[in-house]
């Protein structure tokens, strides 16, 4: 499960809380993969039972106590087995092409307003990765010195980066079409 994984490599740099990943997660890979708090502790009771974390029950004044995982060697092992494992190809899921697809009952104009609305978040997307998860690798590479590692992150940035620049390329000819689509014919009764 790709999440566990995320989880033991995140770990693997150094111990860490569930609301330490879970701001990890937000920072440094949400522009590919996306957790939850929830998901996270469920995940983290999955690697504890698998045995390829421990958790270090901190205790703090002032403030709810917390508990601090670590990899073990079998989790490093684990991590390391699925790190060089070719993964299938995903199924696309994308809602709003059902939206796209079943909009022949739609004026164009309707369909136009939903495509500007999403290059509009794509866009807005597009500018917190530059500034934001940039700014987030630049400084998680500083304080782990690996430049190895920043440039591993950097490529997937740069992934997400393309991924949105290349929808955005893709809705710009797509509003064109959808402008002039044969004109609507009512549903039948």
């Amino acid at each position: 499960m790709p999440l566990d994984h995320a989880i033991l490599a995140f770990v693997q740099f150094q111990p860490m809380s569930g609301y330490d990943l879970k701001k990890y997660f937000d920072e440094s890979v949400a522009h590919f993969w996306s957790a939850t708090q929830s998901h996270i502790y469920k995940s983290l009771e999955h690697l504890q039972e698998k045995g390829w974390v421990e958790a270090e029950f901190v205790p703090q004044e002032g403030r709810p106590n917390r508990y601090v995982y670590s990899i073990t060697p079998a989790g490093a092992e684990e991590l390391r087995r699925w790190l060089v494992t070719p993964l299938p190809l995903e199924q696309v899921r994308e809602a709003w092409l059902i939206q796209i697809f079943f909009a022949h009952f739609q004026s164009n104009d309707e369909i136009v307003s939903l495509l500007e609305a999403r290059m509009a978040a794509m866009r807005a997307r597009l500018e917190v990765y530059r500034t934001e998860a940039q700014a987030a690798i630049d400084q998680r590479a500083a304080q782990i010195g690996v430049e190895r590692a920043r440039q591993l992150w950097q490529i997937t940035l740069d992934y997400g980066i393309a991924h949105y620049e290349t929808q955005l390329a893709w809705l710009e000819q797509t509003l064109a079409r959808v402008r002039n689509l044969p004109p609507l014919t009512p549903p039948k009764p």
